[in-house]
């Protein structure tokens, strides 16, 4: 078979985002119809989002693993496509034992999905000689906003939800078949051990990366509630902070490519931490709803394109084969949106929510800080 040009396998990466952010987003407006439907209460349900963890979270370390002897397109194809599948299910358990199987299963195809992509995503862009993560995340984000409402409309006109996971499984599937021609032959395997632990430099990475999809986290769950508490906001408005949070960092994505090309990887973390902080600053001391917005906007602008800069510098070294440390950065990134949002929980019950939210101000300042550690450390032999 011919190889893969450089524009069909952007084309396939791009696909690939779109149908993970697609996927994943089509889950939330089904959650309350299944809770309704199994006479689940919250801490029953709480589990079962779990469950969509644990799946990830085992699968992402396999994954790496596997990309490693194998190469990233046969588990693009078998994911992508399983994700399909296991979202097009969903609605067929009718306990909660096999809901509970289900969402492992969609929560494993995901996680699958979301190592191998980044992956190839890093493979295309070293072969494009080009800066492309950034777009390439941001096209997730453009997913997940078209999941989310597409299926919200679908319910809406009193569809079944069987029937509307069918037609956004069957979008799914037509994405993939668009993107499978296209994947990569020989990409992003290399043979050697399968499994490593995270050292140096690619534990380093991991653990800002967790940093940041903690923010992501917390600002979904928590940020809400912060502005109602702060008196800025009635509760039916309280996810306006949110939106724009999203909306900013879509923005941002799209335009990262550029930014990234133009002040490099260094002083792209720099700059989106430090904007990232004013965001936290700005929002934790707002007097008003806009000024809160504001804050939720420059958190959104500048967190956006540090996870790409970090998944490309984590393919890049060589403590360590590309795949065992995508899947690593990955493990840990999910984990910190698992375990997290909980944590602040914890730390708001002690000391309260704005003080938990300073905290993450403080955490995330380790990005900025580290920006000239990362860019300039030399890698260990692998």
């Amino acid at each position: 078979m011919p190889p893969v040009s450089n524009a069909a396998a952007r084309l396939a990466t791009r696909v690939l985002f779109l149908v993970a952010g697609f996927g994943y987003s089509c889950w939330a407006p089904l959650i309350p119809l299944t809770k309704a439907r199994l006479g689940i209460d919250d801490h029953a349900l709480g589990l079962l989002l779990l469950c969509i963890g644990v799946g990830s979270i085992m699968a992402m370390a396999l994954t790496g693993a596997l990309a490693v002897r194998y190469g990233t397109r046969p588990l693009l194809i078998v994911s992508g496509f399983g994700f399909a599948a296991a979202l097009a299910v969903l609605p067929l358990a009718a306990s909660v034992p096999v809901l509970a199987l289900n969402l492992v299963v969609f929560g494993a195809t995901l996680g699958a999905l979301d190592v191998a992509m980044n992956m190839h995503a890093v493979e295309v862009e070293k072969r494009s000689g080009a800066t492309l993560m950034s777009g390439f995340h941001a096209l997730f984000s453009v997913g997940g906003f078209a999941g989310s409402a597409v299926m919200t409309l679908l319910l809406s006109r009193q569809l079944a939800t069987l029937p509307a996971t069918l037609l956004c499984g069957a979008v799914m599937v037509l994405g993939m078949l668009l993107a499978t021609p296209r994947i990569l032959r020989d990409g992003a395997s290399a043979g050697g051990t399968m499994f490593a632990l995270p050292r140096g430099l690619v534990l380093g990475i991991a653990l800002l990366t967790c940093i940041t999809f903690l923010v992501e986290g917390a600002l979904l769950d928590w940020g809400a509630l912060l502005l109602t508490e702060q008196g800025l906001f009635a509760v039916e408005q309280a996810g306006s902070g949110y939106i724009v949070f999203s909306i900013a960092m879509t923005i941002a994505r799209f335009s990262g490519d550029f930014v990234a090309t133009r002040l490099g990887d260094q002083r792209t973390l720099l700059v989106g931490g430090v904007i990232a902080l004013a965001g936290f600053a700005v929002l934790l001391t707002a007097g008003t709803a806009p000024l809160a917005l504001t804050g939720f906007g420059l958190i959104g602008l500048g967190c956006a394109n540090i996870v790409p800069v970090l998944f490309r510098r984590g393919a890049n070294q060589q403590v360590m084969p590309a795949g065992l440390a995508i899947a690593a950065i990955s493990t840990t990134a999910y984990a910190g949106i698992l375990v997290g949002p909980a944590c602040i929980g914890f730390i708001a019950k002690q000391v309260g929510l704005p003080q938990a939210f300073w905290l993450l101000a403080a955490l995330l300042a380790c990005v900025p800080c580290s920006a000239l550690w990362l860019v300039r450390a030399r890698p260990a032999a692998a």
